[in-house]
């Protein structure tokens, strides 16, 4: 579903990703893990086709995501890490505005409900908290229902209580045969996956699941 092989990123002389290899299995939830500065967000944005690799190979659902098409986005649901969410519009028109753009949409009311978004629908996206942000930029990354969903610290701005229920809906999504890939700090996170690549320095380190990578 998704495979890294020897790649590398460089920003100047700061190497982000330094002959970074790894794969996820289709119909699994896998946690790239590591601290701040391991080279996670850059690897994420690759797959998501937001970066282009300085050398090695990426493919996603059997795609290099740098050339990818609209096809092969619409595939691929994206949660960025600072939400990138416009400030001046309400959660539910901005979701149904979103799945407009695809020709089979998920549904949007279903989503509110599952996330919890129904309480904050009509306020505007600049006066919601960092949690009420997090739900909608997670429904925001479903509308299209996607295949393979990429997230980027998807309990960042969550509570414990909140964190748990994106896990639960995690586990839900991969009921339903979806591949999910989150990047996350937290080992209680990533406790939530099938497999566990953790990194440093730009580098997969291990790959296990959370009891055998955890330290």
């Amino acid at each position: 579903m998704i495979r890294f092989q020897d790649v590398r990123r460089a920003f100047g002389e700061v190497v982000a990703l330094d002959g970074l290899s790894w794969r996820a299995e289709p119909a699994r939830v896998t946690a790239v893990l590591g601290p701040n500065g391991a080279g996670k967000t850059t690897a994420v944005e690759i797959a998501e086709g937001l970066q282009r690799a300085d050398s090695g190979t990426v493919q996603v659902l059997g795609t290099d995501p740098w050339r990818a098409g609209p096809g092969h986005r619409a595939r691929v649901g994206v949660m960025l890490q600072d939400g990138g969410l416009p400030p001046a519009v309400r959660p539910g028109a901005l979701l149904r505005h979103l799945a407009s753009f695809y020709r089979a949409p998920a549904d949007v009311e279903a989503l509110v409900e599952t996330l919890g978004i129904g309480g904050f629908d009509h306020t505007v996206v600049r006066r919601l908290s960092g949690g009420q942000r997090q739900r909608l930029a997670i429904a925001r990354a479903l509308a299209n229902e996607p295949t393979l969903l990429l997230a980027d610290e998807p309990t960042g701005a969550l509570d414990s209580e909140g964190g748990q229920e994106v896990i639960e809906l995690f586990r839900r999504l991969h009921s339903a045969g979806q591949t999910i890939l989150m990047v996350t700090h937290d080992d209680d996170v990533a406790a939530a996956a099938h497999r566990i690549a953790r990194m440093k320095d730009g580098k997969v380190v291990d790959v296990g699941r959370v009891d055998a990578v955890a330290g």
